[in-house]
């Protein structure tokens, strides 16, 4: 699908900026870009790269923030690449090397290293891949530092993700990741008033339902439509929300839409252990997804969140 000559010459202008070279564009594929973004897959006489862009304003990037934060689409794809970037540099987990972002007129744009990958997605996902999957994970959970967050705020889709480096772990999953979310639900109407005063007595329930742990660096938004099986039949991880948190929060997120194999689970715990108990804390974390959810998505997941919220 080529769509047009301003389309191409979007693509080679940008493409010139990072690679310091003129640039054909050959041919392009639309593809997936998610809620608020276009992207594709831009054939060019320098390779192949994966796009992505909007032309969205502030206001158009998720539902208002009850203390006014606005999203700007460059700084959306700038903490993509940072996080991405973060990842790349431990040398765990392949992620797809960064090109460049920036804006162009109206546009903000990405521009990554393509990774061919599988056509019919982990279907096809071998035991070995499952394995090394939960591996690299570990290996990546290994990475510490002395606080919960990141020196930076950055983005879970298109909402704001607070960062605020934090001393206590379970200080750090409430203020920092339920409360924000519970409180923009709340703010747009999406949750009522019974269950957001709900969250406050689960706050002082967790020092005695989540163990402590050392922060862990996180993906922070791992769920199988951000993991990709390459055509070499490996890993790669795109889309990312680093932040250091407790590493059960990552394992709990593979569980909201079904889980991955077993054998990644296996192959995570043999290289690093999680405590006992660990399926019945799977619900607890899970309240921060569901909760970016209400606010992406609307009330269909508040159920979600208010059996949790009785249950514990």
């Amino acid at each position: 699908m080529f769509w047009g000559n301003e389309q191409a010459d979007f693509f080679e202008t940008i493409l010139y900026q990072h690679l310091g070279q003129s640039v054909e564009v050959l041919d392009t594929q639309f593809l997936s870009g998610g809620d608020i973004n276009t992207a594709a897959r831009v054939f060019s006489s320098e390779g192949t790269f994966f796009v992505k862009w909007n032309h969205a304003r502030s206001s158009d990037l998720g539902r208002q923030t009850p203390d006014g934060q606005s999203v700007e689409g460059s700084d959306l794809f700038g903490a993509e690449a940072e996080g991405l970037e973060r990842l790349r540099q431990t040398h765990t987990l392949r992620v797809p090397n960064l090109i460049g972002y920036g804006q162009q007129g109206d546009k903000a744009y990405l521009i990554l290293e393509f990774i061919e990958s599988d056509g019919a997605g982990l279907r096809n996902a071998s035991a070995a891949y499952w394995t090394q999957l939960g591996q690299q994970l570990a290996e990546l959970h290994a990475h510490t530092q002395p606080l919960f967050g990141l020196d930076h705020d950055n983005y879970i889709g298109s909402l704001p993700q607070r960062n605020t480096l934090t001393e206590n772990g379970h200080t750090f999953f409430f203020e920092q990741r339920l409360l924000p979310q519970a409180g923009q639900a709340l703010y747009n109407g999406l949750l009522d008033k019974q269950t957001y005063e709900a969250l406050f007595r689960l706050r002082d329930r967790l020092p005695d339902l989540l163990p402590p742990d050392r922060p862990a660096l996180l993906h922070g938004d791992l769920w199988t439509g951000n993991v990709l099986l390459t055509e070499e039949g490996q890993p790669a991880l795109v889309d990312p929300a680093v932040y250091y948190g407790f590493r059960e929060a990552e394992l709990a997120f593979t569980h909201l839409f079904g889980g991955f194999d077993t054998r990644f689970y296996e192959a995570y715990d043999a290289l690093f252990p999680l405590e006992p108990g660990f399926a019945d804390r799977i619900a607890i974390y899970n309240l921060y997804p569901l909760l970016v959810h209400v606010n992406l998505f609307g009330a269909g997941y508040v159920p979600g969140v208010e059996r949790v919220l009785n249950r514990f």
